[in-house]
């Protein structure tokens, strides 16, 4: 059985009992830096996504993308599904081309990942606009699973995909070529895989995730977004929540 079957069969089965959901507080918004070891311009973006990862009010998750592997040096957290997700973002805004350090706010507006002052001042906007996380997400671990719970809409946007986003808490690494040749580097949130699960359709809903995922995708870690999609390209992130593995 696939991931995302087992996560529908549970939804459906826990939603026919007697689950109740209750309301966490929201994080300020998510925020998805795409980045690589191998760009001169991203060791500047990696210390904001550092500083929003310590300061924990926002979602904030690294995707190292591949494209700048040419230039001496492969980087050592890059998927090609990152990669891919970073050109879907750049077709759902109509954007010519992709860059790093670029970094996705909610899943609605981007800007320059090194900015650290104007990210925070967008989130905000973001918010104050009713663009912020309007649905309550928790994620919380429950014996060998982590058990995923979220509230009703309180907006226009009454269907999302569920998104179990992996990542690597922390990883240094030591770049030996390239642009960033002799750097070492502590990379925060680094996702290392992703998996849509299922469909939220507006109403309290209960998803749980074996524990077992997280270690047999290497991470030691998970987001939960809930995002809208549009002719299959990522669209609005309306509730999420962050989660990390403890133990062995």
């Amino acid at each position: 059985m696939t991931l995302s079957a087992l996560l529908v069969r549970t939804a459906l089965a826990l939603a026919a009992g007697t689950a109740s959901y209750h309301a966490v507080a929201r994080p300020l918004g998510v925020v998805e830096l795409f980045t690589s070891q191998g760009c001169n311009s991203c060791p500047p973006a990696d210390a904001v996504l550092d500083e929003l990862v310590k300061k924990g009010d926002v979602v904030a998750l690294s995707y190292h993308v591949d494209y700048w592997d040419y230039l001496g040096w492969k980087d050592t957290l890059a998927t090609r599904g990152n990669t891919d997700r970073q050109y879907d973002y750049a077709k759902a805004f109509g954007a010519p081309s992709v860059y790093t350090p670029q970094a996705v706010l909610n899943g609605r507006t981007d800007l320059n990942g090194a900015k650290g002052k104007a990210v925070t001042a967008e989130l905000d906007k973001l918010k104050e606009k009713g663009e912020g996380l309007t649905v309550d997400v928790s994620a919380t671990y429950e014996g060998d699973r982590v058990v995923v719970q979220t509230g009703d809409a309180k907006g226009p946007i009454r269907e999302a995909n569920v998104v179990f986003v992996f990542f690597d808490p922390a990883r240094k690494v030591k770049i030996v070529r390239g642009e960033n040749s002799g750097q070492a580097i502590t990379y925060r949130n680094a996702v290392v895989a992703t998996q849509t699960a299922g469909m939220w359709h507006g109403k309290a809903a209960r998803f749980e995730l074996p524990e077992s995922v997280m270690k047999q995708q290497g991470a030691g870690g998970c987001a939960v977004l809930l995002q809208a999609t549009k002719d299959g390209l990522p669209g609005p992130i309306i509730g999420a929540a962050i989660i990390e593995r403890t133990g062995s």
